[in-house]
């Protein structure tokens, strides 16, 4: 059965508002309706200068991640049963382009920082290079990162640090280091093992509770770190 559902949605354009506000809509919502559906009706019969993002509407691509009823969640996968109200805004510490649209640029600098590549340590193999399924195991979890950033928005120490790599750049150094078919530990472990890397993580868990992978980056940090001592210690005993 069709209701109404208030949609409390932030707006900002830098080129010609002084400051943010939050503009309210009413959406008839029908039975099934996400968050991204009732952003869609809104743009089609409310206001048509209303800016977010969206692809793939299957909770695969990450695109329409934002800051919806106190966490931050995919707008395709919040569903819209027993809502009587929603208050969206877009992801944090990263600067509003348009309304619910950010700037991706400065997450995505970081995960590329951290060569988010295959760096074989020999010659590739004429056809392929084979894992088991062990060793393919091992990496499952941290494949399925869909780069959305909510786990990015989440973590307090992006709040108060803008170099910190972050958890998703983080999970996904991790992600490679754990790849049997990668040869380059060393170069990576020494990437994020600065001052801005693993070591300003504080363990708080906020990353693993808004992702919607259900993805444990604290996991994949503290599995780095482990391996950045071990490194440390073999090199300190090699030159004792």
């Amino acid at each position: 059965m069709d209701r109404q559902v208030a949609f409390r949605v932030f707006r900002f354009d830098p080129q010609s508002d002084s400051e943010p506000r939050f503009d309210t809509f009413t959406v008839e919502a029908r039975e099934g309706m996400n968050v991204l559906e009732g952003l869609f009706y809104i743009l089609e019969n409310l206001d048509g200068s209303l800016a977010f993002r969206f692809s793939c509407r299957g909770a695969v691509c990450g695109s329409c991640a934002m800051f919806i009823n106190g966490a931050y969640r995919l707008a395709c996968k919040t569903m819209l049963r027993d809502l009587k109200e929603v208050t969206i805004s877009p992801l944090g510490h990263l600067p509003v382009i348009k309304d619910l649209v950010v700037d991706m640029r400065p997450f995505y600098r970081k995960y590329e920082s951290i060569l988010p590549y295959l760096l074989p340590a020999s010659e590739p193999p004429l056809k392929e290079y084979p894992q088991s399924p062990k060793q393919r195991h091992a990496i499952n979890e941290m494949i399925d990162c869909i780069l959305c950033g909510c786990c990015h928005a989440a973590c307090p120490i992006v709040w108060t640090n803008k170099d910190y790599l972050g958890p998703a750049a983080l999970t996904k150094a991790y992600r490679f280091v754990a790849d049997s078919r990668d040869g380059a530990e060393n170069e990576r472990l020494a990437l994020v093992s600065g001052p801005d890397g693993i070591w300003r993580c504080h363990t708080i868990f906020n990353c693993h509770e808004v992702c919607p992978k259900y993805i444990n980056p604290t996991y994949s940090i503290q599995q780095l770190k482990r391996m950045a001592i071990s490194r440390r210690l073999h090199f300190w005993r090699k030159n004792k």
